[in-house]
């Protein structure tokens, strides 16, 4: 469940008080739409661009085919073999978490600096951490970039709570109680066609990088494989590589979702996506390929994959005395529904990481960290969590080697980041 910025709560808690009378009063109204018919959501494309996305859960021979290319595609000076002859393919998860991406931001650059951050064969993001995802997987040339967009950045460079929310009528027909116009002015003003040919460069040398959106319609996860859409040379290749960095945060009913234009049996519709925590707080390709079949039918099957997972959030239970109030309540029962689905997919994780005999190891902000600023994205404040998450990572890092809970403690230790 993606999380919803406290300076939200209070205009949902609003809207919940009016959204029954609107409804009486003004019937079921909405925004026109053209939306996919159902029979044709599974055949939906983007046009000149068919091959750039796919949804989780099921087989998809389209990315099939462009993991296999990576292995062709990849050099040794990436990914040397060890004395034992095994080429190690480290994979980066990155979480959402808003303002909180600060902590995974700081501990990048602090990983950095101990000379053991590898060069990643794979990185996943999903909401704040597909913001980040482009950045971590170009490496160390862009910790700067990293740092500046984590601890300079203000509520009002991400969104503008709208005006609309004075009449019921409006409450009723909106998609968002805030206009996200300064998260799309930030987004291109970081991503830019140098940035692009950049990831096009990585994809063509065999590395990959995947951003999760929502279809609502279809209320599928879907992955885009971002360095295909890099390299694709097609003119929309920008606009669509920012709409879907958008689309990946757009927190429901907070921020606007983000249309693509699809083409289905000939004709042009459109889809409404969300962020992609709504499905999955952090993901692995694990959910939409099986790498290790992959690789031993190609012949490549000398290779084992390393997952890091960094959690942009806390997992430690914040107990606390809830006042009885609208946005009391909607605050710690998203609080307490984002922790259970980070837990539930740190397992799902583990899972396939048993299943493709693959290195599992994640990090999350250390408890006894909480934070308040005076507004949702407050610099001072993500300064501080990039403090902690760049000393974090200086000091080994200790990741956890076993899902959360596991023999009665937040997971085995294993220090190091090999």
């Amino acid at each position: 469940m993606p999380m919803i910025p406290s300076t939200l709560l209070q205009p949902l808690a609003r809207l919940a008080r009016y959204v029954l009378l609107a409804l009486v009063l003004a019937g079921c109204g909405s925004l026109p739409r053209n939306g996919v018919p159902n029979e044709l959501m599974s055949k939906a494309s983007i046009p000149g661009m068919p091959e750039v996305r796919a949804p989780a859960g099921l087989r998809s021979p389209v990315m099939e085919r462009d993991m296999v290319k990576s292995y062709a595609q990849e050099s040794a000076s990436d990914f040397p073999a060890m004395a034992d002859g095994i080429v190690l393919h480290p994979h980066l998860a990155l979480s959402g978490g808003g303002a909180n991406g600060a902590f995974g931001a700081g501990f990048l650059n602090g990983w950095s600096r101990t000379g053991k951050r590898p060069i990643f064969k794979v990185v996943t993001g999903v909401s704040t951490g597909a913001l980040m995802a482009p950045f971590a997987f170009l490496g160390q040339s862009k910790d700067e970039a990293l740092r500046e967009f984590y601890t300079t950045t203000r509520s009002r460079d991400i969104f503008v709570l709208g005006a609309f929310l004075s009449t019921v009528r409006e409450l009723l027909f909106g998609e968002s109680i805030a206009d996200t116009s300064p998260l799309v002015a930030l987004i291109e003003r970081h991503v830019d066609e140098a940035l692009l040919r950049e990831i096009a460069l990585a994809h063509q040398g065999g590395r990959r990088l995947y951003i999760g959106s929502v279809d609502l319609d279809s209320q599928r996860f879907i992955i885009w494989n971002m360095g295909l859409i890099a390299s694709s040379g097609h003119a929309d290749a920008l606009p669509l590589f920012r709409r879907v960095m958008l689309a990946s945060a757009a927190i429901p009913i907070a921020f606007s979702p983000v249309f693509f234009e699809v083409e289905a049996a000939g004709q042009r519709y459109d889809e409404m996506h969300v962020d992609g925590g709504v499905a999955a707080q952090v993901f692995s390709i694990g959910g939409l390929l099986n790498t290790r079949e992959l690789r031993r039918k190609t012949g490549h099957g000398a290779a084992r994959e390393d997952i890091y997972v960094i959690h942009n959030g806390h997992l430690a239970a914040d107990a606390a005395t809830t006042r009885r109030s609208v946005p009391a309540i909607a605050r710690r029962t998203f609080q307490a529904a984002g922790r259970s689905a980070v837990v539930g997919d740190l397992f799902r994780i583990y899972a396939l990481a048993l299943r493709e005999h693959s290195g599992y190891h994640w990090i999350t902000i250390p408890e006894g960290i909480n934070l308040a600023g005076n507004e949702t994205f407050d610099p001072l404040v993500m300064q501080q969590l990039y403090d902690v998450g760049y000393a974090t990572a200086r000091a080994g890092p200790p990741w956890n080697i076993l899902p959360p809970g596991v023999d009665g403690e937040a997971g085995g230790m294993q220090d190091g980041a090999d």
